[in-house]
């Protein structure tokens, strides 16, 4: 079992940087890899970027270039390094663990097994 807590988040002003980060409790073994989801209100789930056990990584179109994910080396902690931050970034941001990949499409809600609260983030002037 894992626990996944984000704490972060926040207001930001158009062009501005946040780095949310993502806290496994738990047998960290239990997992394969962590991703960045977001949803807002009335909208479909949108996978941000992941990071699979063997450190490759995964983003979106609309964040590559701007966003980056990455691990610490326990293996406890995964954070999004959020750049250039634009309106169309609010949303709530969840990290989400998979247990084990069922297909290649490593951004797709339905591989992941363990969810975080969620954390708001507004990116707003």
């Amino acid at each position: 079992q894992l626990q996944l807590v984000e704490p972060g988040g926040g207001l930001v002003q158009p062009g501005g940087s946040l780095r949310l980060s993502c806290a496994a409790s738990g047998t960290t073994s239990d997992y394969v890899g962590i991703a960045w989801f977001r949803q807002a209100l009335g909208r479909e789930w949108e996978g941000v970027s992941c990071i699979t056990g063997g450190a490759s990584t995964v983003y979106a179109e609309s964040v590559k270039g701007r966003f980056t994910i990455s691990i610490d080396g326990a293996k406890k902690t995964v954070f999004l390094q959020m750049n250039s931050l634009k309106p169309e970034d609010t949303d709530v941001y969840f990290c989400a663990a998979s247990e084990n990949f069922h297909s290649s499409d490593l951004l797709s809600v339905t591989e992941y097994d363990y969810w975080g609260q969620g954390t708001q983030v507004t990116v707003s002037s």
